[in-house]
């Protein structure tokens, strides 16, 4: 399942039960306190069989410190466990319908208008944006698109001292047509706006797909990054030595760069028990 599926089913998802005798036994061996080097976040749809209260118990005894991809809703919950959204969604349209068609400029100005000041209110400083599919478009167009697009809301987000972050996803196994598919693409971007308050989502997992490279990608590019998803390549499942990227040399480079943003873990546990997944994957960037 992907998060596009996921987001279909949340709304059936928030009544399933997941048993605390599971969240206890793998609460039990807490992994060794967090070295502060990294913020730890981890990404809600990965786990949607969870309730939210439940995944925001077990994230902060793990030293985990927000729950990212939440939306307004959901927001109090975190906090009541003392806990941020550092990636949040500010407009419910999913991956595909973005910033890239004009037709959808007018809603989404909307949206980000509403959602930004609440946001901001809720203390959260990172919302989400999307390109969307590019259904012909050529690169340039694309990029000219999105740069009229959110023209307007980034004089809403420096209004707000808010981030606007556009994912970078790959288009060749998860998000066929997505048009922020490369780096260098939403690079051009963040240079043609000239906003120091929007950045790239660099998600890790799909960029390995894309271009490879990704230590010496982050380094080029770490000005134009706020936050950063992980996930195993290939498969998208745990982040250990069953898949081909290292993650403590990523994490070490990330440190290396000065970042102080958030880590989130995106990847879909593979193992029965989630949880102990997911505190194995703090370890592992726990650097």
């Amino acid at each position: 399942m992907d998060r596009k599926q996921a987001l279909k089913t949340m709304a059936a998802s928030a009544a399933a039960t997941f048993t605390l005798p599971q969240i206890a036994n793998s609460m039990m061996a807490l992994p060794e306190e967090v070295s502060g080097k990294i913020n730890h976040s981890v990404c809600q749809w990965c786990y949607n069989d969870i309730p939210l209260e439940q995944l925001c118990e077990a994230a902060k005894g793990m030293g985990i410190k927000s729950i990212d991809l939440l939306n307004s809703s959901q927001w109090a919950t975190a906090a009541k466990y003392g806990l941020t959204c550092a990636m949040a969604y500010a407009n419910d349209w999913g991956l595909q319908r973005g910033f890239n068609n004009p037709a959808f400029h007018e809603q989404l100005l909307k949206d980000y208008t509403a959602n930004i000041p609440k946001a901001a209110d809720a203390g959260l400083k990172n919302v989400i944006c999307f390109s969307g599919n590019a259904n012909g478009l050529s690169s340039e167009q694309g990029l000219e698109n999105c740069s009229k697009g959110l023209e307007p809301v980034m004089k809403v987000a420096e209004k707000y001292n808010m981030l606007v972050s556009m994912e970078l996803l790959n288009s060749k196994v998860d998000h066929k047509d997505y048009q922020c598919d490369y780096t260098s693409w939403g690079v051009r971007l963040c240079e043609k706006l000239g906003s120091p308050n929007f950045k790239l989502l660099y998600d890790i997992y799909h960029m390995q797909i894309m271009e490879g490279d990704v230590i010496a990608t982050i380094r080029k590019n770490i000005q134009y990054i706020s936050h950063f998803h992980t996930g195993g390549v290939p498969g998208r499942h745990e982040i250990d030595e069953s898949q081909e990227l290292y993650y403590p040399a990523i994490m070490r480079a990330i440190v290396e760069t000065g970042f102080k943003g958030y880590v989130a873990q995106e990847f879909i546990p593979a193992h029965k028990d989630k949880l102990n997944s997911l505190k194995n994957a703090i370890k592992i960037c726990n650097i």
